[in-house]
């Protein structure tokens, strides 16, 4: 049977742990209890060990007697304990107080555990109060959202000449007058000034089509909003954040024309919704909604949990004290407003009802699939599979390792054009099957400690990757690699045409290209197609909003030059027929092929450089210009390690790698350390860590820091002079861009870990979804 403690450790939502029962310091206390009562009968037991007598069998009765009055009778349980509630502050929050009976009076440990119990009561009760009130408060916002967009949709069909009309009376499954979200609410972002009236909704109404025929037929300019004097008071903005390149073009268009040419006080009224503005607001009241629905669910299971543990520890209690104090004290646990209020469950089913009108057709099994997404079940059949795939892949690399041994393929002796040609492709996807490996040991990490990565990447949890299905995605992908070297070995070895052999690492490249951007919903489409929307994010940075799982991912670009490089080589390997003519020189002796490595070695630090940019311009924090300081300064050392590479006799370029390398890492290594992973804090209790720590162990993370700093020194490998063979050459590339990699790996789960940290500090479990429509008083 799974003790308590563990099974709340691991249903606990892990961003509000810090808000729940300190169950395990309850248990200490309970311990204390224990040993200080065993040691009383122990001392009481020593002093009246001096004989027996004949009375005591009727002794030993009455206190039985004695002993179940006072557990069972009603009059003495209110005497053991009394929890006193008291109002303080401006919310008038209910504060709770216990008193000790006589029975209690002089037991120090006793007194000690009920002052704690007290403590864990009054921070839940304090905690669930603020997130219910956050919560209603969200839910009010989002009903008039709703109620303005469907404003605006009804007015648009009318405009079109449907008879189909899309408003539904919001108020009949959202009522202000019943729903809890409106009781007692303080919430005035859309409403008006106490001594003014907003006009009602037909008033509303006639003003938008007044706007409508003032524009043309598609679009609605914003509404102005007039007091009952008729002076102008506020009026109607649809905000659209500029996420996409067309928006944020035309959102910095518009910006430098308010502020070059026109007056920066225009007229409201010259701003359109569009069509396409309308069903981008709908998507963000959709999604505002189900976060909004799935802090319902966390607070149902914050409450029922906080509940057990408050049950489990006071029967603990009782039977360590051989009392009753459970009654007396759950009757107040259950009047708190954690476990008596039912707004939240109210609140819950009125949003189950409008979502499933507005966004799923009155279809509720559609509205659940939003609502409450099923992550997919772990099959037995992925754990076979990849066991099955290791298998393979380790048969057949035990395979190429002799074939390749007997054939002295990484002998000076060997046909040099399979080095330059062949070896850079599968080194490619080596490479690749390394990352995604180390990732699969990032999600198993990640899960074993907690840390909710599918909530900080926002990843939907029914279509996330488990670990085992990216360890299935690396082990098949490897095998097939490998089997594929395996096979082009044994072809050359038996003299086959060589254009035709050098052809299948081509073949292997363009099924790979094809599974990937596979329409059909097998091998994890959404996965994939999740993955291409990121690479165009970043590609076209810093047009697209910038996320977390947008630089995070382009943060693993920058470790995968060399197969960037990779892909270069392999490119022109196949678009220039050099797989038919074995004339490799031709790539690398080409200007072209030299200036596309330049590009490409600057890319992945340029787009991060772009992210940062606009990441700065969105948010305003230096904090994104001096982290894209760290990137210009990678880009300068990538650019002058090519250099060198190309001209490796010149000092003059070896001292400028030196420099600019040591520069560029010493940057890295102090945004490593402070900024990514939140260490080197000099005023933690933690030694040069931070204060808050996952693993106990804090040699972990010292010795996670000395290898993060060692390999960020590999670098000093290339401005080495050995002599060394163009086989050599290659191994020993490769097994530097391995070892960045494995760093980068390693950099990962320590980056999540200071995220979700900081979510935790903030109790930040839900995401904050922005709202499309804003008032605007007429000074804006």
């Amino acid at each position: 049977m799974v003790k308590f403690s563990k099974e709340l450790e691991a249903q606990l939502i892990p961003e509000w742990k810090d808000a729940f029962v300190n169950y395990w310091q309850l248990k200490k206390n309970v311990n204390k209890i224990k040993l200080a009562r065993e040691k009383t009968d122990l001392e009481t037991h020593q002093q009246h060990n001096y004989g027996v007598s004949i009375f005591e069998p009727i002794r030993y009765l009455f206190k039985k007697i004695t002993s179940k009055s006072l557990n069972h009778g009603d009059d003495d349980q209110r005497d053991l304990i009394q929890v006193n509630s008291k109002s303080v502050g401006e919310n008038e929050e209910d504060i709770y107080e216990t008193s000790l009976g006589q029975l209690f009076s002089k037991a120090d440990e006793v007194r000690e555990f009920f002052e704690k119990l007290d403590v864990e009561l009054n921070k839940v009760n304090n905690f669930y109060r603020v997130r219910e009130s956050e919560f209603l408060n969200r839910g009010e916002t989002l009903m008039k959202q709703l109620e303005i967009l469907v404003d605006l949709k009804q007015i648009i069909n009318e405009r079109r000449g449907t008879n189909h009309l899309l408003r539904t009376d919001i108020r009949e499954s959202f009522p202000r007058s019943n729903s809890p979200s409106l009781r007692g609410s303080d919430y005035s972002e859309c409403v008006s000034d106490a001594d003014e009236t907003i006009p009602n909704a037909s008033s509303n109404q006639h003003d938008m089509i007044t706007a409508l025929e003032r524009n043309d037929a598609n679009s609605i300019g914003s509404v102005r909003m007039k007091t009952k004097s008729g002076k102008p008071k506020m009026s109607m903005r649809l905000d659209i954040p500029a996420t996409t390149p067309t928006r944020t073009v035309t959102a910095v268009i518009s910006m430098l024309w308010i502020d070059l040419v026109n007056n920066p006080k225009i007229d409201g009224s010259n701003d359109f919704i569009t069509r396409n503005k309308i069903e981008s607001a709908e998507k963000m009241i959709r999604a505002a909604f189900v976060e909004l629905y799935r802090g319902f669910g966390l607070l149902k299971t914050y409450s029922s949990l906080n509940m057990v543990a408050f049950t489990k520890i006071l029967k603990k209690f009782d039977k360590v004290a051989k009392q009753q104090a459970l009654g007396s004290y759950l009757n107040v646990v259950k009047r708190s407003q954690f476990i008596s209020s039912d707004k939240v469950v109210k609140l819950g089913d009125e949003v189950e009802s409008i979502f499933t009108k507005h966004f799923a057709n009155n279809d509720r099994k559609k509205a659940m699939k939003y609502l409450r997404p099923q992550p997919h079940k772990a099959s037995h059949m992925i754990t076979f599979f990849v066991g099955l795939f290791t298998g393979c892949f380790l048969t057949l690399f035990g395979i190429y390792a002799m074939l390749a041994h007997v054939s002295g393929m990484f002998s000076s002796s060997f046909e040099v054009g399979y080095m330059e040609t062949v070896y850079p492709v599968f080194s490619m996807f080596a490479l690749l099957s390394l990352h995604l490996f180390l990732y699969g040991c990032n999600l198993f990490m990640w899960k074993s400690t907690r840390i909710n990565y599918n909530f900080i990447f926002e990843f939907s949890q029914s279509t996330a990757l488990k670990y085992r299905d990216v360890f299935l995605i690396c082990t098949s992908f490897m095998t097939a690699v490998v089997g594929a070297m395996v096979i082009h070995l044994i072809l050359r070895s038996r003299h086959i045409a060589p254009h035709h052999v050098d052809a299948i690492p081509g073949v292997l490249l363009v099924v790979s290209i094809g599974l990937l951007i596979c329409p059909f919903n097998i091998f994890y489409r959404s996965t994939r197609y999740c993955f291409l929307r990121v690479i165009r994010n970043i590609a076209y940075s810093p047009f697209y909003k910038v996320v977390l799982v947008d630089f995070f991912m382009a943060d693993q670009l920058t470790s995968q030059v060399p197969l960037l490089r990779y892909m270069e080589s392999t490119a022109c390997y196949f678009f220039t027929g050099s797989f038919k003519t074995h004339q490799y020189e031709t790539c690398q002796s080409s200007r072209t092929f030299k200036e596309v490595a330049y590009v490409i070695s600057f890319l992945p630090y340029y787009w991060r450089t772009m992210q940062c940019a606009r990441r700065w311009f969105d948010d305003g924090e230096m904090d994104h210009l001096a982290n894209m300081g760290k990137y210009v300064s990678a880009m300068l050392a990538a650019g002058a390690k090519l250099t060198f590479a190309m001209h490796p006799e010149g000092r003059l370029w070896w001292s400028i790698v030196v420099i600019t390398s040591s520069i560029a890492t010493v940057y890295q290594l102090y945004w490593d350390f402070v900024k990514d992973w939140g260490v080197l804090n000099t005023k933690s209790k933690n030694f040069l860590l931070r204060d808050d720590l996952i693993f106990k162990k804090k040699s972990i993370y010292y010795v996670s820091i000395a290898f993060n700093f060692v390999l960020r020194l590999v670098w000093v490998q290339t401005v080495l002079h050995f002599n060394m063979g163009t086989v050599e050459c290659r191994v020993r590339d490769f097994f530097l861009a391995s070892l960045e990699i494995i760093r980068r790996g390693h950099w990962n789960f320590y980056r999540l870990e200071n995220e979700h940290l900081n979510n935790v500090g903030k109790y930040r479990a839900v995401n904050t979804v922005p709202l499309p429509f804003r008032e605007m008083d007429s000074d804006d």
